[in-house]
């Protein structure tokens, strides 16, 4: 369970994904945020505030890794958790090699994406704690 509310952002093409994530996150005490597609994720303002982003690899426009590149870009140490229902071993590999935290393929279980959420947020509140 996250303690403080730590926003996470989702964004996935399909919509039932997309409430299922936010259905899950907000259960588990955090605020969630979703989208449908990169370019809506950022034109809305929310990735200063998120402290974790989860994204398929698949979305119309930007596609997930291209908008792993961005964040990279805009926000180098928010966690991304990158997901798909098309798991091929070398888009697996690019995106960890690219800095996402975790790598899920669809259908995944909600246990396992709250706890890669909770050690990508962890490793926030580590960070923060540092800084002190």
């Amino acid at each position: 369970m996250p303690s403080g509310t730590h926003l996470v952002a989702a964004i996935d093409d399909d919509r039932r994904v997309r409430l299922s994530i936010q259905s899950v996150l907000e259960s588990a005490g955090y605020e969630a945020e979703v989208f449908d597609s990169a370019e809506a994720f950022l034109d809305s303002g929310v990735l200063p505030r998120a402290s974790c982003v989860i994204a398929d690899v698949r979305l119309p426009g930007l596609d997930g890794l291209q908008l792993q590149r961005r964040i990279r870009e805009l926000r180098p140490q928010v966690p991304m958790v990158v997901i798909t229902a098309h798991d091929d071993d070398g888009v697996r590999q690019r995106a960890l090699r690219d800095g996402a935290t975790a790598f899920l393929a669809k259908p995944f279980d909600a246990a396992r994406l709250l706890e890669r959420i909770e050690q990508a947020v962890g490793g926030i509140r580590d960070r923060e704690h540092d800084d002190e």
